[in-house]
């Protein structure tokens, strides 16, 4: 009986339709930084024209990417994504790293969400939560009332993912039509003012950079711009409907946040000469324009859609947080408390309380935290997007695959090669993209914690017969292993066979 109890498996329950995936992916696509980062990054670094070559660029490498994980998504359908990917295809250290530097990527992104949820409060009603005065960093101030405010969503969402996927995915996809209507609507409303024209475009690049550099440095960060597709490999566990509809959910999710980000960019640069507008510094960019094209009540109802995209972005990576935490502590990567699953609702509800506690910290560092978030995020999702592309060029390769397509070796070689490309470019440190001191400084930070948790679980991974860890990562032990294994476990000691018997 102790055997069989320590070998038990845990598994979530298969809830997920399409529909629900789809606005899962395509939330935490376009969050908080498809309506904040407009005049803050993307319009000062690029000019509006480079942005949004940019854009497009950078979504088809990410399709290119999304293509490389549609072909891993049917053999591996469980929860952990990328980390499993990764284990498959070179094994227990190199899954570690994987899943550690998506987790980061992860929380990065909830925890941006929420600071842009005090950006859209100062804008939405100065002074409500601008009490109880507690320090200043780089210029912004820490408020109480602000902090308080904050961590209430946070609890909120963390509750909700406490209770399951339901209540979760059905306004997921309330928040995602509000999300895809209100964009639409700013945009169709700007394009038509008197004021609007294309000459308000120009200089059509940044002119602190040649356009080369200038699509470089956003190009870049489109790992960490539509690292919500993600999400669906992550939920994988939880599809009541065939993996084969997942490659087309992941293109269409990449397709429309591109046409997203860039209709809100073009919104903002374009309604006034956008060197004007930058030089007017205001606190939220977006927001000045919609209340110009629509009067100060039209500017407000129109910040439905962007606190749907705060609160779709925080969701979805909520959901896919705590599964890839659940998926690293059920394959004995962390300790089992990540594993653990609520008797009663069938969540990963130790794995919800540990995203939400590290989320909770990031308020307490102001504005400044958004671009140490930025850079780091989109570390963690290159190492991540990497790893994927070679274990499928692996996996086609192999002597199992079921097709042998001309072009998925050519696609996942590519995707590799665009990893690697945005790697270097933030680590780089004369690249136009190269992060920043306070971002290495928080990476290096994490990069320790998650060396101690290898370092505690290492002994005991290393005694693990590689035929229990398939087990455990994938629900069986004839899924394929592209790596040098270790002699597979003796028939008697098969997880798989005691658990049936």
């Amino acid at each position: 009986m102790t055997d069989q109890a320590e070998d038990r498996r845990e598994e979530l329950e298969k809830t997920l339709n399409p529909l629900e995936v789809l606005a899962l992916a395509l939330g935490a696509i376009v969050g908080w930084g498809c309506f904040i980062l407009p005049a803050l990054r993307f319009l000062p670094d690029a000019g509006p024209v480079g942005t949004v070559i940019a854009f497009f660029v950078g979504a088809f490498f990410q399709c290119v990417v999304a293509l490389s994980y549609s072909f891993l998504i049917r053999p591996y359908p469980v929860a952990g994504g990328a980390f499993a990917y990764a284990f498959a295809g070179f094994g227990p250290r190199t899954a570690f790293v994987c899943g550690w530097a998506l987790v980061l990527s992860y929380i990065c992104v909830i925890a941006a969400n929420a600071m842009a949820l005090i950006l859209l409060t100062r804008y939405l009603a100065p002074g409500l939560f601008d009490i109880g005065y507690l320090y200043s960093i780089a210029g912004w101030k820490i408020n109480g009332g602000e902090l308080v405010f904050v961590s209430g969503v946070l609890l909120l969402f963390g509750w909700m993912n406490y209770r399951g996927m339901n209540a979760a995915s059905v306004i997921q996809v309330i928040l995602a039509l509000a999300l895809t209507a209100g964009v639409v609507v700013l945009a169709s409303g700007t394009f038509l003012t008197d004021s609007a024209s294309l000459e308000n475009l120009r200089p059509l690049f940044s002119e602190d950079r040649s356009p080369v550099a200038c699509v470089l440095v956003i190009l870049a960060l489109t790992p960490w711009l539509y690292v919500g597709f993600d999400t669906i490999p992550q939920t994988a566990e939880e599809f009541k409907f065939s993996p084969d509809k997942a490659r087309g959910l992941m293109l269409l999710s990449i397709i429309c946040g591109a046409c997203l980000y860039t209709l809100v960019t073009l919104s903002v640069a374009g309604f006034i000469p956008y060197k004007e507008l930058l030089a007017k510094n205001h606190p939220w960019a977006t927001g000045w324009v919609a209340d110009q094209v629509f009067g100060r009540f039209g500017g407000v109802v129109l910040t439905v859609p962007v606190l749907a995209g705060i609160l779709t972005g925080m969701n979805g990576f909520f959901m896919a947080t705590t599964r890839l935490l659940f998926s690293m502590g059920r394959s004995k990567f962390l300790p089992s408390f990540f594993s653990s699953v609520h008797p009663r609702y069938n969540t990963p509800w130790k794995s919800v309380l540990f995203t939400l506690a590290f989320c909770l910290i990031v308020p307490w560092f102001g504005r400044a935290a958004l671009g140490w978030i930025v850079d780091m995020s989109a570390i963690g999702t290159s190492l991540a997007y990497l790893f994927t592309c070679l274990t499928a060029w692996k996996y086609l390769d192999s002597p199992g695959a079921p097709c042998k397509s001309a072009w998925g070796k050519p696609i996942c070689a590519l995707g590799a090669m665009t990893s690697v490309v945005c790697f270097f470019l933030l680590i780089y440190p004369d690249s136009p993209a190269g992060i920043s001191v306070p971002s290495w400084l928080a990476l290096f930070a994490w990069i320790g914690l998650g060396a101690l948790f290898y370092l505690a679980r290492r002994r005991e991974l290393a005694n693990i017969p590689q035929s229990r860890l398939q087990y455990l990562l994938f629900g069986k032990n004839d899924c394929p292993l592209l790596f040098d294994q270790e002699p597979i476990c003796p028939a008697g000691d098969d997880p798989v066979a005691r658990s049936k018997q």
